[in-house]
């Protein structure tokens, strides 16, 4: 059974149609693509599966859960996680909290045991530091637990990101352009830590990217959208060399 199914999902704004008939089956443990021109909608898609917007047509279906028009809340407790492509961090917290902030999902207490600082809460507070310790070290960053996220290089925050997002333990996670502003090296370091991730925690990850060198190494399969329109799924291989995807989405 596919871990994602989208079936006939749409949106418009004012009229115009952002997001049309647009499908998707993502089976567990896959490493998938989306891709297309600026504009093409595919934040639009990662706004209506995590419940930012609620599509005006279609279904979504998560591990068999019909996650329609929920909240992103609910959404995110169902088990979909995701990063921005402009990076969104709690800069005033450390990185140790921004990843136990993420904890809160799983690890929960009582209220009163958090204004009192009982048994129950310190218990709780040991684990998620625990666990944070042990994600930040996935991504090199167990170093840096006190330092504030602000003052981290660009590239760490990138990664901060996405451990945070692995903190609320997903089912599938969804990286909008995770390599954008890295350099070469700190792209090839992110293509490894994402396939890292997907082994390591046996997750299920869809990514929106503009590299094609890190989607052609990492993706097993591509859907390709333009002007809202799904273009062309399949292999990746295939996809990129498709002639209207190297028109469309190369200009050539």
């Amino acid at each position: 059974m596919a871990m994602l199914e989208v079936t006939n999902l749409s949106i418009s704004f004012g009229g115009l149609r952002a997001v049309d008939d647009f499908n998707i089956s993502i089976e567990e443990g896959a490493l998938y693509g989306l891709i297309g021109p600026n504009g093409a909608g595919k934040t639009t898609v990662f706004n209506l599966l995590t419940g930012v917007y609620k599509p005006g047509e279609g279904h979504i279906i998560l591990d068999g859960k019909d996650i329609t028009g929920k909240k992103t809340i609910e959404i995110n407790k169902e088990g979909i996680a995701r990063t921005f492509q402009n990076i969104r961090l709690f800069k005033e917290l450390t990185v140790q909290e921004n990843v136990m902030v993420g904890l809160h999902n799983e690890i929960t207490y009582p209220t009163i045991a958090g204004i009192l600082k009982l048994p129950s809460y310190r218990r709780a507070e040991k684990e998620m530091r625990e666990k944070s310790i042990e994600l930040l070290k996935v991504f090199d960053l167990d170093q840096e637990t006190e330092t504030l996220a602000s003052n981290l290089p660009y590239g760490k925050q990138r990664k901060l990101e996405i451990a945070r997002a692995l903190a609320t333990n997903p089912k599938l996670l969804l990286l909008d352009e995770p390599a954008a502003g890295m350099n070469p090296n700190e792209t090839l370091e992110l293509m490894n830590t994402i396939q890292f991730v997907r082994d390591q925690f046996k997750m299920t990850i869809l990514l929106i990217e503009h590299d094609m060198k890190l989607v052609s190494g990492i993706c097993s399969k591509l859907t390709v959208l333009n002007f809202g329109q799904v273009l062309c799924q399949g292999d990746t291989e295939e996809v990129l060399n498709n002639p209207e995807v190297v028109k469309a989405y190369l200009g050539e």
